[in-house]
């Protein structure tokens, strides 16, 4: 039975196009379906090393390259004066006196990174970027429509899917071999297929602008640290803000709390960020000297899973699969290394002739590894965020836990977040502890 395309994508983002790019390059007929037409605006605009590996392979690199987005070569994190009063000698386990003063930074060309070829990845104007890798898919074979909404998927036929799009006033069905879902926080087939869990545990909220003229040299310990992701903890709790460098005078700030927080507060937008960012006043100070020139925009219902994310016919990549509050840059990677993933598995279905879940199972079994792991790095770091400094700036464990920032999470039972976990038990178990007073209100369950 013939088919309009071997593959269909649901969304033209990241996930999508890099689905696309691959697939088309394999020889693969592919459709990509994406509701808004780029460029446009979106949150998540710093990337991980992992990135890189994808770019080269999908050829997209080039045209990054040319873009002349700022070069990120590390992270840093900054805590209020509280913090700095704690030393990490006052821990049980051994962290060789190292006094921890708050602050910390790594640099992501400490470790060696399979398939990443530079020290550094970059800072991205998202509407810039994800039309890159929009055009890369296309100039790769794949056929790219915009401005088209997805409205159902039908699965019933066992040798085909049937795609029921809108294209301005007319309905229209397309037929694939394989669906590939990656249509973000949408998650289109996890609320068809109602296979979509909320997270019980994360759900933070985000209001988030540009400054044009923001001064980074005032915020950054070293000249080494100023085009660094910068993350400042606030000192309530659950709570950071993130400050991303988008060119050379434009600055990404946005608030990160729990969403209940702005509900309790019943405040407006900007009266909610400026609430916020006062309680951090060498940040408030550097924001107030520069020039804020978008409108501010939340983000919300962050955290969900999904039941599944293969089936027969069907493959969620990226944030349709699952989505975690973003504190280490995560989502773009994620989303790029899914995609990547996947697509060796749908490469080999095509090679196979079949499309049954079963071809989808080593995706499945990678995906499930690495938001596990994801998952509980986040849940660890909101759990005690000093704890995090601490291990980022002690050398028995710094190449460790850079292996998860630098996106490389698809690893069974990485050792940091062991040792982590261990300390957090510890700093539980004793109401006596000198951490005790800094633990966060998130505590998530062990990972399953």
């Amino acid at each position: 039975m013939t088919v309009d395309f071997d593959v269909i994508v649901v969304g033209g983002g990241p996930a999508g196009s890099t689905t696309a790019s691959y697939l088309a390059k394999a020889g693969l007929s592919v459709a990509v379906f994406e509701s808004e037409i780029f460029p446009r605006p979106h949150v998540g605009e710093s990337l991980v090393p992992a990135t890189t590996r994808v770019l080269l392979e999908t050829g997209a690199m080039p045209e990054i390259e040319a873009a002349g987005f700022p070069k990120k070569y590390g992270a840093s994190w900054t805590t209020p004066q509280m913090y700095k009063e704690i030393s990490a000698a006052t821990m049980v386990l051994d962290f060789d006196g190292l006094d921890f003063d708050g602050h910390a930074e790594v640099a992501f060309g400490e470790r060696a990174q399979e398939g990443v070829d530079r020290v550094f990845t970059y800072h991205v104007d998202r509407g810039k970027f994800d039309l890159i890798l929009l055009k890369n898919a296309e100039s790769s074979g794949a056929k790219i429509f915009q401005n088209v909404r997805v409205q159902k998927v039908d699965f019933d036929d066992p040798d085909r899917a049937t795609v029921t799009v809108r294209m301005g006033p007319r309905s229209l069905d397309f037929t694939s071999r394989v669906v590939v879902d990656a249509s973000g926080r949408h998650t289109f087939l996890g609320r068809q297929q109602k296979l979509k869990v909320p997270d019980e545990h994360f759900n933070q909220y985000a209001i988030h602008t540009w400054f044009e003229g923001l001064d980074r040299k005032a915020l950054a310990k070293s000249p080494k640290e100023i085009d660094n992701i910068h993350v400042h903890f606030l000192p309530i709790s659950d709570t950071w803000v993130w400050q991303i460098p988008i060119t050379d005078t434009i600055t990404s700030i946005g608030v990160v709390t729990q969403k209940k927080n702005f509900g309790e507060l019943n405040k407006d937008r900007e009266e909610f960020f400026w609430e916020f960012v006062r309680t951090r006043p060498d940040l408030a100070e550097e924001l107030k000297k520069s020039e804020r020139v978008r409108p501010f925009k939340a983000e919300g219902d962050y955290s969900y899973s999904m039941d599944r994310v293969t089936g027969d016919r069907y493959v969620m990549v990226g944030d349709a699969a699952r989505f975690v509050d973003p504190i280490f840059s995560s989502g773009v990677g994620i989303a790029m290394n899914t995609a990547r993933l996947a697509c060796e598995d749908i490469v080999a279905a095509f090679k196979a002739d079949r499309y049954d879940a079963a071809q989808f199972a080593e995706y499945a079994r990678l995906q499930k590894i690495g938001t596990r792991n994801w998952y509980e790095f986040i849940s660890i770091y909101y759990r005690l965020n000093l704890l995090f400094g601490v291990f980022v700036q002690d050398p028995k464990y710094r190449l460790d836990v850079l292996q998860l920032l630098q996106g490389d999470m698809y690893e069974e039972h990485p050792k940091a977040l062991a040792a982590m976990r261990a300390v957090i038990n510890e700093v539980e178990n004793d109401p006596k502890h000198a951490w005790r007073p800094f633990l966060g209100t998130i505590r998530a369950s062990e990972p399953s």
